[in-house]
């Protein structure tokens, strides 16, 4: 069932009940995401990713991967990496504001802990250099014995990853401001070298000492003259790029999907490795029978016999935030929860977001009750909420970690107490057990009868009859939650774009009874069919 370089490697192929098949309907992903790219001392590209806690070595001729920190380790939701000229590799830790360093021998140690949003790096004659991406984010050199760090620059508006020029300046991207910078590590003031650009998020030089730039808003490649500011196009890819690196004279950027790009002459480019989901988490359907992916930064439309189709992602205008739970309703719109704590009525086509309620803690699952209500799961505060014409009201409180929710054909509200391995009934008299005895259930739903309910901790899809309360398993072994004998570490969210980031097995149901669930482990969408 998984491929030998996925990103997850379950220790058995999936197991089903008898009556039930299974079918892949997107490939599984071989990284999660790509973030930050650095050509190391020997030759292979090494990719940060930030929601896997990983990062891993491309040899770019074979596209043979290799992990050299895991998931559950040491390093936590790394966004950039660079070498010193020994070999150790430093790696910003993005959500917890350190920067970590990983010896030739493998062991990492932290250097810092106090930097908010540390992301760009970059190691130049000795010297390391980080950057804070955040508002109000500073450029500083960290002495290798973790010193105080010197401030370079301070205030900027979202710094990204960044690189020592020819001429012995550091140059260094800010989003929020849409240009290029450029500051004598020495000391000085600052210097704009280029604006009005598609948002840049990362800095390296080629061969002739000329920028190069990805453009995380339009997908572009530029190549930048750092004297004159002339820019030209090398290629348009897709929005979401993150950083890139340089082998030799070619030219390869990374994507939030995981995909490398190699850049060829005349705008031309050809796929390196393959992009992927991210998660995915929550799924729904529409009246029309499309499945519909919230990947967070990324929101797909998947047709039958068709690849995922980007309908939205985090710069499109009217995306509401990094989509965790979701599901379809009237007039083409959404109801999704954003894990910067947001209920929203989301209208892909027009471009339009309506948030319905805010400064909320870690919202997952979403849905409407039979009286219209918009119903969400508030893990962070262990409630279910309850919305409508800008209220709020508290239906149940004191949950341990409340995730998937769904309604019974009766207009019970059945919440996953993913905490607390049960999926209980949320009713005005209070909070009763319908199903106990799971492990980490989270993505549920009701069809005929019959609870389905993805246990994340199990690895497994379960069924409970609501009246004769028998309880099966429909599948086993299944590539959802955590690899085996790992403990993901959590990951904080990184502001402004996302609140605190956590997986959400979701289930969704097609018209003819096919059951879709969200593989989170290895980045693939699947399909349940009985009979």
């Amino acid at each position: 069932m998984l491929s030998h370089d996925a990103r997850y490697t379950g220790a058995t192929p999936a197991r089903l009940t008898r009556g039930w098949t299974l079918t892949r309907l997107t490939p599984p992903s071989r990284l999660f995401g790509a973030n930050g790219l650095r050509t190391g001392p020997d030759g292979r590209v090494y990719v940060a990713q930030v929601t896997g806690s990983q990062i891993s070595a491309l040899d770019v001729d074979t596209g043979e991967l290799a992990t050299v920190a895991a998931k559950g380790g040491d390093i936590v939701a790394p966004d950039d990496v660079a070498f010193d000229a020994e070999g150790n590799l430093y790696a910003t830790e993005v959500m917890d504001g350190r920067v970590s360093v990983r010896g030739t021998d493998g062991t990492t140690r932290v250097l810092r802990d106090d930097l908010p949003s540390a992301n760009g790096i970059t190691v130049h004659d000795g010297r390391l250099f980080v950057g804070e991406c955040r508002v109000g984010g500073r450029i500083v050199e960290l002495g290798r014995d973790g010193g105080e760090p010197r401030v370079l620059v301070e205030g900027l508006a979202m710094p990204n990853a960044m690189e020592v020029g020819p001429d012995g300046l550091l140059y260094y991207p800010v989003m929020g401001t849409n240009d290029i910078w450029r500051v004598d590590p020495d000391g000085g003031e600052p210097e704009r070298v280029v604006g009005d650009l598609g948002v840049p998020d990362a800095v390296k030089f080629d061969a002739a000492g000329r920028i190069v730039s990805t453009q995380v808003h339009t997908g572009e490649v530029l190549r930048i003259d750092p004297r004159t500011g002339e820019r030209t196009v090398l290629a348009t890819v897709s929005p979401g790029l993150d950083n890139l690196a340089f082998v030799g004279d070619r030219l390869f950027v990374s994507c939030f999907t995981g995909q490398i790009t190699e850049i060829l002459g005349g705008g031309e480019t050809r796929t390196t490795l393959p992009g992927g989901l991210n998660w995915p988490l929550d799924l729904t359907v529409g009246a029309d029978g499309t499945l519909y992916v919230a990947d967070g930064t990324f929101f797909y439309r998947l047709r039958p016999g068709a690849e995922p189709e980007t309908m939205a992602m985090l710069f499109t205008p009217g995306y509401p935030g990094f989509v965790r739970g979701v599901t379809a309703v009237a007039d083409g719109a959404f109801l999704v929860t954003t894990s910067t704590g947001q209920v929203t009525r989301w209208w892909p086509a027009r471009g339009e977001s309506e948030v319905l309620a805010d400064d909320l803690d870690q919202l997952y699952g979403v849905a409407v009750a039979p009286n219209g209500d918009v119903v969400a799961t508030e893990l962070g505060r262990g409630r279910v909420l309850a919305i409508r014409d800008g209220r709020v009201e508290e239906l149940a409180a004191g949950l341990a970690e409340p995730v998937g929710v769904a309604f019974g054909a009766d207009g019970t509200c059945l919440v996953a107490e993913a905490g607390a391995g049960r999926v209980v009934a949320v009713t005005r008299a209070g909070v009763d057990t319908v199903v106990d005895g799971l492990e980490k259930p989270q993505g549920i739903l009701v069809r005929d009868g019959r609870l389905f309910v993805v246990d994340a901790g199990a690895k497994a899809l379960v069924g409970f009859d609501l009246d004769s309360k028998a309880l099966h398993t429909v599948a086993a072994d299944l590539p959802v939650g955590a690899p085996p004998g790992v403990t993901p570490r959590p990951l904080r969210g990184l502001p402004p774009f996302s609140g605190p980031q956590g997986p959400f097995a979701g289930i969704a149901a097609g018209a003819d009874g096919t059951l879709y669930v969200s593989a989170d482990a290895d980045g693939s969408v699947l399909a349940l069919r009985e009979g």
